[in-house]
């Protein structure tokens, strides 16, 4: 019951506040940059929408939390997992400042971002593995898989992938919030039913839960068309905050269902570039990410995004018969 309050007073929040935000921003001029390639539906939107509504998002998640947490009894979980989460974000503000009140068109160097995104990732693996052990869980079976010294860098190496991998998907109105909503609430869903390893996880369904709320109230306002986009600052958190709930349930592998289609984001823009040089210049997908190979292949915007929906809601469901066999 705490959990759907966790997510009730998250999504509330998000309701009350972001009006005002998208007011305030609109009022400074911080808004989504143009792209000058891509689909037609890219140049043809009549109002660019304002950007960092991953901040409103953050803020709710965070005050949610700490609010059942307390309610429930303190745990340090909570205040563990955000610094997986506002490690995320404090990287993708970076890039969207930089961007949008700097109008830097690159935003932050990527070397920047990959040791801000890597050292975040080191420091949370390192906590993680003296908390709960360096072993994960594998699916379907009660086994697990000790990682022993290659923990650490494996770990940090799934944090920095996953956050752009979330980075890489924020790329069409309301697909980046529905599929969050979903696989945030499996994750929180799936914490409710295991122990991972010698921590509490109710805290971290609490978080998990309040993720999926603050991401259907974005949606009111990122419904295609978009009035506000989260922006790096709102994927990165995402990315962060699920990879450190993972992390310390100790199931990263069920990253790969709950969170398939952000990974297929970044596969997709890897195997185009890998494809364009070893072709001398030709594309595997008209573009990547692969959602707008979708969208120059005739999807709407909600097209893809229902469509998505669909996939992780099948995929949460295998999420969830692969866990059985660990839940007490």
């Amino acid at each position: 019951m705490l959990e759907l309050l966790s997510a009730v007073i998250a999504l509330v929040i998000v309701l009350l506040l972001m009006p005002g935000f998208i007011r305030f921003m609109k009022e400074r001029g911080m808004i989504q940059p143009g792209y000058e390639l891509g689909p037609d539906s890219f140049k043809k939107k009549k109002e660019k929408p304002p950007n960092m509504g991953g901040l409103v998002i953050a803020l709710a998640v965070v005050i949610a939390s700490l609010i059942i947490s307390q309610v429930a009894g303190s745990s340090n979980l909570v205040l563990l997992l955000m610094i997986a989460a506002l490690g995320g974000l404090g990287i993708g503000f970076a890039d969207d400042f930089i961007k949008d009140v700097q109008h830097h068109h690159e935003g932050l160097k990527p070397r920047y971002k990959l040791i801000g995104q890597t050292l975040v990732g080191f420091i949370f693996a390192l906590i993680t593995a003296n908390l709960v052990g360096t072993a994960i869980h594998l699916p379907f079976t009660k086994a697990t898989w000790e990682l022993g010294y290659a923990y650490v860098p494996l770990m940090t190496l799934l944090y920095v992938f996953m956050t752009n991998s979330a980075n890489l998907q924020d790329g069409v109105d309301g697909l980046m919030g529905t599929v969050t909503a979903v696989g945030s609430a499996a994750l929180g869903a799936l914490a409710l039913v295991i122990r991972g390893g010698s921590v509490s996880d109710p805290a971290i369904a609490y978080v998990c839960f309040a993720l999926a709320g603050a991401s259907l109230g974005f949606l009111h306002y990122n419904q295609h068309p978009a009035k506000i986009i989260m922006g790096d600052t709102g994927s990165m958190f995402i990315g962060g905050l699920l990879t450190g709930a993972a992390m310390v349930l100790r199931l990263q592998l069920w990253l790969l269902p709950l969170c398939f289609t952000m990974i297929m984001s970044s596969v997709s823009v890897i195997a185009q570039r890998v494809y364009f040089k070893l072709t001398g210049g030709k594309r595997l997908i008209k573009m990547s990410p692969i959602h707008h190979h979708f969208e120059m292949s005739g999807w709407s915007e909600n097209t893809i995004a229902r469509r998505y929906l669909l996939t992780v809601m099948a995929l949460s469901v295998l999420a969830a018969l692969a866990v059985i066999p660990i839940a007490p």
